[in-house]
């Protein structure tokens, strides 16, 4: 039974204690609500030159995006509203079949994926004549193509796939929803 000494101490640490319980109730509260980060968000990106990655480029579609010689100049590629150089590569009947646009006309040809590296067969093309840029870059893009000598795939955004040749240069497609 509490005695009135009692009954007044415990009168006068009630509003601190519920101070106390109502402030560990919203930290708590707090502390819950917070959005978790998940690992992966931090872990850096993996590496796109490992060989596995090249297997995920079946059934996509790619737009040339920068081509850097081996020198360290530009070359400049044409534009989306130009008419951008595009690849698919497409297992659409059991077979790899890769088709696109190379400034001037269209292309097709099997495609290969062996040791994490993207390799053409024989490409066939369209033989329309053509005087704009995309006309100068078709032969150089479709060279391009038959010396690829490394390919890295980043498939984390911004989805990108890039080309390395055998004599340097990069080329570096963007991801297409075509």
């Amino acid at each position: 039974m509490l005695t009135r000494s009692s009954a007044r101490r415990l009168a006068r640490f009630t509003p601190c204690l519920r101070t106390a319980v109502a402030t560990l109730s919203i930290a708590a509260l707090l502390g819950a609500c917070a959005i978790p980060k998940h690992p992966d968000t931090s872990a850096p990106p993996p590496d796109p030159f490992n060989p596995a990655a090249a297997q995920l480029l079946d059934n996509t579609s790619w737009v040339l995006s920068s081509w850097k010689q081996a020198d360290g100049t530009v070359r400049a590629v044409p534009s989306k509203d130009q008419g951008p150089l595009t690849l698919t590569l497409s297992t659409e009947g059991g077979q790899r079949h890769a088709s696109g646009f190379s400034g001037c006309n269209r292309f097709m040809g099997s495609y290969m994926l062996k040791d994490g590296k993207l390799g053409f067969g024989l490409l066939a093309g369209t033989r329309m004549a053509c005087t704009s840029a995309g006309g100068d870059i078709e032969g150089p893009f479709l060279k391009a193509l038959t010396r690829i000598d490394r390919t890295g795939v980043q498939m984390r955004p911004p989805q990108q796939m890039q080309l390395i040749l055998d004599d340097g240069d990069t080329l570096v497609f963007d991801r297409s929803d075509k």
